[in-house]
């Protein structure tokens, strides 16, 4: 309820909060899976209540959490099933299609993939394979359904970094994160939901704090300060266990 807020093109928007507070159901609603109750959804003054599924696949691209894929296709078809939102129906994928496709790979750095199947490949790979099949799909924004679940500690850090590098490219990114310190490491603004419909926005500095991080958690963190190896300030949450 209330919430209200603008994500631009070059943005990250990294979305906290503890279990049930809604934000699946703030995907769902961006995504068209749920209907607004109430207010509005615009993407270049527009309404996308009223847009087709189509329209929709061809603004906003979507990378779930995790993906059971039903049969083992290779990883460039996976990723060519991104180019699906821009094909008619019974259309098969042009060259121009499988060009875009092999491009997505090049830009996350995964061409070598390209030939292996995706159901025998490491759950950080899939998972660059998924964000190369939204970005098929050329969007204006990609909304991302914590990214960087079930991944090992270097992976989910490649995945943030490629996070980085798409926004710089001027891709609009909404993501999930259960992980504080993410907002720090990869985000322009962060919006905190908690119980009981509430809801801040800001950068980071500005909303993850220790005082918010308790309030919404019920645990003590502490947020130190460091530099990263460019010099810059770099903030850092350590959760405190009695």
């Amino acid at each position: 309820k209330n919430i209200s807020l603008n994500v631009s093109s070059g943005e990250i928007l990294c979305l906290l909060g503890p279990n049930g507070v809604g934000k699946t159901t703030f995907f769902k609603t961006i995504l068209g899976f749920l209907k607004l109750q109430g207010g509005k959804i615009m993407i270049d003054e527009e309404d996308i209540h009223t847009w087709s599924r189509k329209q929709l696949a061809q603004v906003i691209g979507y990378v779930p959490q995790s993906h059971a894929p039903p049969f083992p296709f290779t990883v460039f078809d996976v990723v060519l099933m991104g180019r699906t939102a821009h094909l008619s129906i019974f259309a098969s994928p042009t060259e121009e299609d499988r060009a875009i496709a092999e491009e997505s790979m090049e830009i996350l750095k995964i061409s070598y993939l390209k030939n292996k199947i995706y159901t025998e490949i490491s759950g950080g790979e899939r998972q660059m394979v998924l964000i190369a099949r939204a970005l098929a799909q050329q969007p204006k924004i990609l909304i991302m359904d914590e990214p960087t679940s079930n991944l090992d500690f270097g992976n989910q850090i490649r995945v943030l970094e490629q996070i980085n590098k798409l926004s710089k490219r001027g891709l609009g990114v909404i993501m999930t994160s259960h992980f504080p310190n993410h907002a720090f490491l990869c985000s322009t603004k962060v919006l905190f939901m908690n119980r009981g419909s509430e809801f801040c926005v800001g950068n980071a500095d500005q909303i993850v704090t220790e005082d918010m991080l308790k309030k919404a958690y019920g645990i003590n963190v502490k947020i130190v300060n460091t530099e990263n190896s460019s010099g810059e300030n770099v903030k850092a949450c350590i959760p405190m266990i009695n």
